[in-house]
């Protein structure tokens, strides 16, 4: 971010500076962006796709996606108006898709506050043409978890019920004991910082909307922009502000998950019961969240055409932070396996073989597959210079995140310590409906996100450039 006030100011002032080769005195730093690009360039290619029609491709994603949200909301208008009973629960299953759909889409909006927060504190500059739409993806996955429990509830009008807060319920108030309150305080809080990080990041782009628009789209931009003027105390500020929301939001990426995997933790049916479960949960969640940055990041650069900005050294990144967090992953795997046979408990060594060879060991091999196998093909270099190779690895390994968070409760819940209760499960078509209604919501709002608001950082990549040629141009 630093240097940014200068990059503002020269753009604002119409200068077009260039990004020449590195002198003969030190090796180039690796370019954050390719092209030999002025600030003037990134300002109409950030900003273009506001100011002009939407692509065919960006039509295209829309329809299908908004098609998506529709039968989600046909699904979950029926069953608002007929029961929870139009799910496949039963009285030993009590949980499913609904919370497996909420911890999969929790975990997703992991990776935007990774990738804003940590990694501006660690000033990593390949993250300035990522981070504002690692962001916004994670608002969008917190909207899509929200959902799961609103619907759990059966009478959702009556959410409210679930804050604390004055009223005149008489003895009706929350039981601050139950992890399911922890989830509230910890999601509303997380989804707050989270918001408001995106929000004041966006503040200096809105700003150049501001300058560039016209009537009504003015004035809603000067609204937005909160009286941005782009002096060297407003930067000042901004940077300031931008850290200290920063180191805000970087415990939340620990504990989000951590109070998510409580709702597990804390109770006493088998292959629930670990200490490992927090550690395990926030690992997993980085992991799953930088595969879905990875999808959508390889989308974005085609429909929105920024392949000159979100470029191979971009994806590569992700890449390695993929692999590493997945080999953390399938640790956690093997450790769960090893605790249940040196434990020498016969319930927790049941749960694991009943996971591997039981009635739901097609998920079990799935999840194995998708998030140990497959992640090691990134290893290769080959591989991770692949954008189609790469694609498709993510959606592998989005596929593999949800169905370990499908295997840890269905098979846990199926099985319990009673063999007479024991059940199956199948989710009927109003819960795989709402499913893909939570996916269309997703990509729904993303792709208006791309369409009306600037989904590339112009402030910071013209930040990172003007230092970057500052530097080379020292003895």
């Amino acid at each position: 971010m630093a240097g940014s006030h200068a990059a503002s100011a020269a753009s604002g002032a119409g200068l077009e500076v260039h990004i020449q080769a590195a002198p003969a005195h030190g090796p180039a730093e690796p370019a954050t962006i390719d092209g030999d690009k002025s600030l003037t360039e990134v300002t109409r290619d950030v900003f273009m796709p506001l100011e002009s029609g939407p692509t065919t491709l960006w039509k295209v994603a829309f329809a299908t996606s908004l098609s998506a949200l529709m039968l989600g909301f046909v699904a979950i208008g029926y069953q608002m108006a007929t029961g929870i009973g139009t799910w496949g629960l039963n009285r030993t299953v009590g949980w499913a898709f609904d919370i497996t759909n909420f911890v999969f889409w929790v975990g997703i909006g992991h990776a935007g506050t990774l990738i804003s927060a940590v990694l501006l504190l660690f000033r990593q500059k390949w993250r300035t043409s990522i981070n504002r739409s690692a962001e916004a993806m994670t608002l969008f996955a917190v909207a899509c978890a929200g959902i799961f429990p609103l619907i759990h509830m059966g009478r959702p009008w009556l959410a409210f019920w679930v804050f604390p807060y004055p009223n005149t319920r008489g003895s009706l108030w929350v039981n601050f004991r139950s992890p399911l309150l922890w989830d509230v305080f910890a999601i509303s809080t997380y989804f707050t910082i989270s918001a408001v990080f995106w929000y004041v990041g966006l503040i200096p782009d809105l700003a150049t909307v501001r300058d560039r628009a016209n009537g009504l789209r003015k004035r809603i931009f000067e609204f937005l922009a909160l009286g941005w003027n782009g002096s060297a105390r407003t930067w000042s500020r901004y940077e300031v502000a931008c850290t200290l929301l920063a180191a805000l939001a970087t415990p939340l990426v620990v504990s989000v998950h951590s109070v998510v995997s409580t709702d597990f933790a804390t109770a006493v049916i088998p292959g629930w019961h670990a200490t490992l479960f927090p550690p395990y949960f926030v690992i997993g969640a980085v992991f799953s969240g930088f595969s879905m940055v990875l999808t959508l990041m390889i989308i974005a650069r085609k429909v929105m055409r920024f392949e000159q900005y979100i470029t191979p050294r971009h994806i590569g990144a992700m890449c390695k932070v993929v692999v590493f967090t997945g080999s953390i992953v399938s640790l956690a795997y093997l450790t769960e396996v090893f605790n249940a046979w040196y434990s020498a408990n016969p319930d927790e060594q049941f749960v694991f073989l009943n996971r591997a060879l039981g009635p739901f060991a097609w998920a079990y091999w799935t999840m194995v597959a998708c998030n140990v196998v497959s992640p090691q093909l990134l290893w290769f270099k080959k591989v991770r210079s692949s954008l189609p190779a790469v694609f498709v690895l993510s959606l592998v390994i989005n596929v593999g995140m949800w169905f370990e968070r499908f295997v840890i409760i269905v098979t846990s819940l199926s099985r319990d310590y009673l063999p007479s209760s024991w059940s199956g499960y199948t989710p009927t078509l109003v819960e795989i409906a709402t499913l893909i209604g939570s996916f269309g919501l997703f990509f729904t709002l993303f792709l208006l996100f791309c369409r009306f608001v600037p989904m590339i950082a112009a402030s910071e990549v013209k930040g990172v450039l003007v230092r970057r040629e500052a530097d080379r141009r020292l003895p």
